[in-house]
C-alpha cells in the first residue's frame, strides 16, 4: 500500500524564524540575548552567616548563566562565567545590606555581559586577603578572568552595580 503526501494546504510549513529557533544554536545568530532575574535576599544575621535559601540563589545564578550560554553556543565561556557570577552574586549577598539583587546577563555584538545590581549604592572595595584566609579573593578572581578573556569589569551606578564584561571567542579585540 503506499500513501500520498498529504495535500499542499495540509502540509506543515515553518517560517524562516520558526526554522532559525529550531537551528542548532551554534548557527543561531543573536543580534543580542538578554536575561534579568530578580531575587530576594535575606537580611544579614548578627553573625553574618549566609542563610541556606541565599546560598541558593548563587547557585541558581551559576546554573542559569551556564544553561543560557549553552543554548547561545558558548561553551567556552561557560566555565569563567559561572565563576565570576558565583563571586557577584556572592559578594552582593554579603555586602550589599539590602533585600534584592537583579542578575542579568547580555550576549550581543563581541561581548558576553555580567551584571550584579543591588539595593545599595557605595564604594567598590578590595582586599588583601592573607595566604590562609577563606575570603577576600573574589574581586581578584573576576579582574583576572575580565582581562584573560579580553574584557574589563567595574562598578556602574554609584556602586549599585557591579559588571563584567568579556570577549565572544573568535571575536576581534
Amino acid at each position: 500500500m503506499t500513501t500520498a503526501p498529504p495535500p499542499a494546504e495540509k502540509r506543515a510549513t515553518r517560517s524562516a524564524s520558526e526554522a532559525d529557533a529550531l537551528a542548532p544554536p551554534a548557527r543561531r545568530q543573536l543580534a543580542t540575548d538578554l536575561i534579568s532575574v530578580s531575587f530576594g535576599i535575606s537580611v544579614r544575621s548578627a553573625t553574618g552567616s549566609v542563610a541556606a535559601e541565599d546560598a541558593r540563589r548563587v547557585a541558581m545564578a551559576r546554573r542559569l548563566t551556564a544553561a543560557r550560554l549553552r543554548y547561545c553556543g558558548l561553551d567556552a565561556l561557560v566555565e569563567d562565567a559561572t565563576l565570576i557570577v558565583s563571586e557577584l552574586v556572592t559578594n552582593a549577598i554579603l555586602h550589599s545590606g539590602g533585600t534584592q539583587i537583579t542578575y542579568t546577563m547580555a550576549v550581543g555584538g563581541d561581548l558576553l555581559y555580567l551584571a550584579v545590581r543591588d539595593e545599595m549604592p557605595g564604594g567598590l572595595v578590595t582586599c588583601v586577603a592573607d595566604s590562609d584566609s577563606e575570603r577576600g579573593r573574589g574581586l581578584f578572581l573576576v579582574d583576572f578572568l575580565a582581562r584573560e578573556n579580553g574584557g574589563k569589569w567595574g562598578a556602574a551606578d554609584e556602586g549599585a552595580t557591579i559588571y563584567c564584561e568579556l570577549r565572544l571567542p573568535g571575536a576581534a579585540q
